[in-house]
């Protein structure tokens, strides 16, 4: 929000210097961001009128001029500008200025004398480039500073503000503020009520009376669009950053900055019919102001009459409907239209207007009519014209309801002493009603402050009101207790060290992702969408975080980074039932090379047991209460030979696979590429290790080779044995797998290590073959597994 510092005071009465209003506004929450002169420093420089201008005897392109500079004798000033002219009205530079860069002397130019200098707005530091001596306005006082005369001993202030001050994107509201802090009195015109010229009307009708709870609209007739928009309307629109363009459209620019409340006006004779605020119809579309056609969508509110839209509700006006220089009559609109509806619909469009940037964030909506009524003064003012009566449609209006503020949440949020006289103070000067009673104010938000909604946003207020630098560094006094930190859960961060510990690399991508990576390799269909999206690739939220990965991945092999072990810890999304459901994840993707290209050994790429064992590692497989299974399934994303579906004590955690071929092929990977993702949740909880006794006898081994099925997983074979718990048993190890000669068809050849022991007595043969006959009844009766000869 940039503005001027002079429109500023002449709205409130404040004696703080600018440096000094400028920490008060910073202080009190509106960061000020930039503060410059508009002019650079200069002195001694007077409005001057040229009384005549000769050919200079010996050059061609000088004048030598007698110039009035209000003295009791003109001053003679050789001056080379083209545009030097009797009665041309001028700065002029009086012997002894000081300009940007230059010492104004007497001197002699070609022989003749000069006692000054006439100037450009270049060399008065208002502008980098100018054409000729800047020519001033007939009604110009002689001889007047020309500082005081153009308003130069001025400052831009550019305010840096927090979404929810939008009160202060006026100079309303920014005047209210400095009163509120500095104690000043505001010197607020009053806005009459004009008397009606005329009983023409436009009807209006609010189809969407929740989009749009308030809306006035007025027929103004026999207005001069051709009229000059006053040097001092010019010159405050200027220093906030807004272009002048027709008086009718400067007036509304005007209204909107002091104010606050966005106006359009619409070229009545263009209009067809009576208005009509809806949402906008399939397959309608809208020429709007700044040449761009668009396609209009159903969320779009538009402003319409008989023969279709003709304006973007909020946003921008449509170019059928706009004032020209030919316009004799228009149509003043003033409304309030809901925020939610307004914002992102300048954005999604690629560009921004003040009218949206205001309505996104809230427009005072008690301020409508009034903003309609000043508009019109100005226009009856500037453009003539004749007033018609205000059309104005009410609905609900968003609710302002009492928040009550307790002087012991005050005293204890803020650290500080306050007595209730004090805050009861501070909210007078911020202007809101309340009523006390037992030491809680009960305050009355005026409709300004959409921000008003909550006892802390009270607090905040009384904070900074109070002065922030105010408040003491006080040291804070707590007591220090050990965090509890129980062996059963784990931290995350053990986690991340595992995969640290094994290579891998973390990374951090997006919660929001492309869409199509959830259709295409997640088989998700219906994603969450975000109304709002940063970027047209970022439209939906994750359900996995593989997507990111594989771009990271793409991203260093296209940086010639040719081994990538890659994991990220992070939230995914689903929906259920209705309801939305955020999990923690834990992902990595494993490309290249097993180990880094080294002497000691041959390079070798990854293959999927390299990674099973990394998740191994992560479930706590080598645990005794870790009961590890993994499925062949089948994944969109993952080889349909080389999946595993993860199962932890019974339940599904996750998954571990190689890329499927299409998206090796579809992301341009050379080597093969093998990607695990498990629930977070599962991995933090562990069994507290529990005591066993360790043999002190030596265990016997037994290796044996059983023929069965090839359909069998291994898995399953082991799972049984261990299910069983056969007496003796201690662990069983798959060693060898083997099929060809000597096998049946359609059969595979399993090498089992069995390892037995007692803790109480050394073992004999018949011990060791009794638990072996049990195995193998075990292996004959469940899986029809014979001893292989």
């Amino acid at each position: 929000m940039q503005f001027s510092e002079n429109w500023l005071r002449s709205l409130v009465n404040t004696d703080l210097d600018s440096q000094a209003l400028s920490h008060a506004l910073t202080m009190a929450g509106l960061e000020v961001e930039e503060m410059q002169p508009v002019a650079a420093s200069f002195s001694k420089v007077v409005v001057a009128k040229i009384i005549s201008a000769e050919k200079h005897p010996d050059a061609d392109r000088l004048q030598v001029c007698q110039v009035d500079v209000g003295l009791s004798a003109p001053l003679q000033i050789v001056c080379g500008a083209a545009n030097a002219r009797a009665g041309l009205i001028s700065p002029c530079a009086l012997v002894g200025a000081e300009l940007p860069g230059i010492s104004i002397k007497q001197a002699k130019v070609r022989g003749v004398e000069s006692f000054g200098m006439m100037c450009s707005s270049k060399e008065l530091g208002i502008t980098a480039e100018a054409s000729g001596l800047l020519e001033l306005d007939s009604d110009a006082v002689v001889g007047q500073d020309i500082r005081e005369h153009l308003d130069l001993n001025d400052h831009l202030f550019t305010l840096k503000l927090t979404p929810n001050r939008s009160d202060c994107l006026s100079l309303t509201g920014i005047a209210r503020d400095v009163a509120a802090i500095t104690g000043a009195t505001t010197q607020f015109a009053a806005i009459p009520s004009l008397a009606t010229e005329h009983s023409d009307v436009k009807q209006v009708m609010v189809n969407e009376s929740v989009a749009c709870p308030r809306y006035c609209g007025r027929l103004i007739t026999g207005i001069n669009a051709q009229a000059t928009t006053p040097a001092w309307m010019v010159k405050r629109l200027e220093r906030s950053g807004l272009r002048s363009i027709s008086v009718v459209v400067d007036i509304t620019n005007y209204v909107l900055l002091e104010l606050g409340q966005p106006m359009h006006a619409f070229d009545a004779a263009k209009l067809d019919g009576d208005i009509s605020v809806r949402f906008a119809k399939s397959g309608e579309s809208l020429a709007l102001l700044n040449e761009q056609t668009i396609e209009l969508k159903a969320d779009d509110l538009v402003i319409a009459d008989k023969s279709g839209a003709l304006a973007l509700a909020g946003v921008m006006g449509g170019q059928a409907s706009a004032v020209s220089e030919t316009t004799t009559d228009i149509f003043l609109e003033s409304a309030f239209f809901t925020p939610a509806v307004i914002a992102g619909k300048a954005r999604r469009l690629g560009f921004s207007t003040d009218s949206s940037y205001r309505f996104e964030r809230g427009v005072d909506f008690g301020n409508t009519r009034n903003a309609i009524e000043y508009a019109t003064s100005l226009v009856k003012t500037l453009c003539g014209g004749q007033i018609g009566p205000i059309t104005e449609v009410i609905a609900v209006l968003p609710a302002r309801d009492p928040v009550k503020l307790r002087m012991s949440r005050l005293v204890s949020v803020l650290g500080i002493s306050l007595d209730q006289q004090s805050v009861a103070q501070l909210l007078t000067q911020l202007g809101f009603a309340f009523e006390s009673a037992d030491d809680v104010f009960t305050v009355a938000p005026p409709s300004y402050r959409f921000d008003i909604t909550i006892e802390e946003d009270l607090i905040e207020e009384v904070a900074r009101l109070h002065g922030y630098d105010h408040i003491p560094a006080t040291p804070p006094v707590a007591a220090l207790n050990m965090l509890a930190a129980p062996e059963q859960h784990l931290h995350l961060n053990r986690l991340r060290d595992g995969l640290v510990a094994a290579g891998y690399q973390e990374v951090v991508t997006y919660s929001f992702v492309d869409e199509s990576w959830e259709h295409d390799l997640l088989d998700n269909h219906s994603p969450i969408k975000l109304k709002n999206p940063i970027a047209s690739n970022l439209s939906v939220m994750r359900t996995s975080l593989w997507g990111g990965l594989l771009d990271t991945l793409t991203y260093n092999l296209n940086r010639k980074q040719e081994r990538a072990y890659l994991f990220e810890i992070g939230a995914v999304y689903h929906q259920q039932a209705g309801a939305y459901h955020e999990t923690t994840r834990i992902s990595g993707l494993a490309y290249g090379s097993a180990m880094p290209e080294q002497w000691a050994t041959a390079t070798a790429d990854i293959d999927f047991f390299d990674v099973k064992a990394n998740v191994d590692s992560l479930l706590g497989a080598d645990s005794s209460t870790k009961h590890v299974v993994y499925e062949k399934a089948e994944h969109s994303a993952l080889h349909p030979g080389q999946t595993a579906r993860v199962l932890l004590n019974g339940k599904v955690v996750g998954w571990l696979g190689k890329l499927h071929p299409k998206w090796q092929q579809h992301y341009g990977f050379a080597k093969s590429t093998y990607l695990f993702e498990l629930d977070a949740d599962a991995l933090v909880n562990r069994m507290l290790p529990a005591y066993q006794e360790v043999s002190k006898l030596l265990p016997v081994r037994r290796d044996l080779a059983i023929v069965l099925d090839e359909r069998v997983a291994v898995q399953s074979v082991l799972s049984a044995i261990n299910e069983e718990n056969i007496p003796l048993i201690a662990d069983v190890a798959l060693f060898d797998l083997y099929q060809g000669k000597g096998v049946p068809e359609n059969k595979k050849s399993l090498a089992l290590s069995v390892l037995m022991h007692d803790t109480q007595k050394t073992l004999t043969d018949g011990d060791a073959d009794t638990a072996i006959a049990n195995l193998l009844q075990l292996l004959q009766i469940k899986f029809d597994a014979v001893l292989r000869n």
